[in-house]
């Protein structure tokens, strides 16, 4: 398995350095990245799909520029905790990453982080809270979903400290 839940491998991260966080969608990828203290996630953009060649020179442009050293991607569950359908698409772009060290790194950290409910979670927030419209939340809502994964994985791993 190309990636490991961050359960299992929270105590091998990088450090020092940002880590980014990925909803991967079946059309787009929202981004978001961490501070290098692996606290605070922020949004960073979505990136339309198109071919995985095409995403990976537009997610090196983000790795580039933010220094990141290691890979938090949502995983989509079943409410069960079973693996949904959408899993097996989401360890298949891990092990595509490991093909492409020129963008991802030589042996890059990738950590499976459980997304249940997070879009839902954020089209909640942006409707309840912020009071946006529908066409400015396809806007944001996969980057928002990216962040709220990311600060997910980060909240778990100050609290068991590792």
């Amino acid at each position: 398995m190309p990636a490991e839940t961050l359960e299992k491998i929270a105590g091998t991260r990088p450090r020092n350095v940002r880590l980014m966080g990925l909803d991967l969608g079946t059309k787009t990828i929202g981004v978001a990245i961490s501070d290098s203290a692996h606290s605070i996630a922020t949004p960073v953009r979505v990136v339309q799909r198109t071919k995985f060649t095409r995403d990976i020179v537009e997610l090196g442009k983000i790795i580039r520029d933010y220094d990141i050293g290691g890979y938090v991607l949502g995983y989509p569950l079943n409410m069960d905790g079973t693996m949904g359908p959408r899993c097996d698409a989401v360890q298949s772009f891990a092990a595509e990453m490991l093909n492409h060290p020129d963008i991802f790194g030589p042996k890059p950290w990738i950590a499976l982080w459980d997304e249940r409910l997070s879009t839902a979670a954020m089209t909640d927030f942006l409707i309840d809270t912020v009071d946006i419209s529908r066409t400015k939340r396809k806007q944001v809502i996969d980057k928002l979903a990216a962040q709220y994964i990311l600060q997910g994985a980060l909240d778990f791993i100050q609290a068991a400290d590792l």
